[in-house]
């Protein structure tokens, strides 16, 4: 019997689109679903500018796409870096929402402090406006999170992990 190969689905997006709480709900249905923003697999690095930047472990990323899976792997994330990880994904999920709406959900939680300062907001907003359409040249789908449930999103990335 031949094996079939395993779909890898990048989740991407800005913060407050809801990346983690999509990831969660994958990972609840019995997918491969790794939220990639913690030092297990993200580190800090200062590139060239002098500023920090969190990347990608690439050793680690690297191993985790490689690797073979028993169902479709989600990861998820927005890193500088994760463009050279592309090929390794059969898509690339863009979840985007209004400046609104990811600054409500970003006041709200509490699993992340990112977004909690004016100088965060106001690089939230910089990243909305260079980053997000950079992220959407590449994607093979977008998904506005305004619009859908966490549960109706998770539904639509199942379906590309199973077809």
């Amino acid at each position: 019997m031949q094996r079939i190969p395993t779909q890898r689905i990048l989740i991407t997006g800005m913060s407050g689109t809801g990346k983690s709480s999509v990831i969660e709900a994958l990972a609840a249905r019995g997918f491969a679903a790794i939220d990639t923003d913690s030092d297990k697999w993200c580190e800090w690095h200062t590139d060239e500018s002098a500023q920090p930047d969190w990347i990608w472990r690439t050793d680690r990323i690297e191993a985790l796409l490689s690797a073979p899976h028993e169902t479709a792997l989600f990861v998820s994330g927005c890193k500088s870096n994760q463009g050279q990880f592309y090929s390794y994904f059969n898509q690339i999920v863009l979840l985007s929402a209004s400046l609104e709406v990811m600054l409500s959900r970003i006041a709200a939680r509490s699993n992340n402090s990112y977004g909690k300062t004016a100088a965060e907001r106001e690089q939230i907003v910089q990243h909305l406006e260079w980053v997000e359409p950079l992220l959407r040249a590449r994607a093979t789908l977008e998904l506005d999170t305004s619009r859908f449930s966490v549960a109706e999103i998770a539904d639509q990335l199942a379906a590309l992990g199973t077809g």
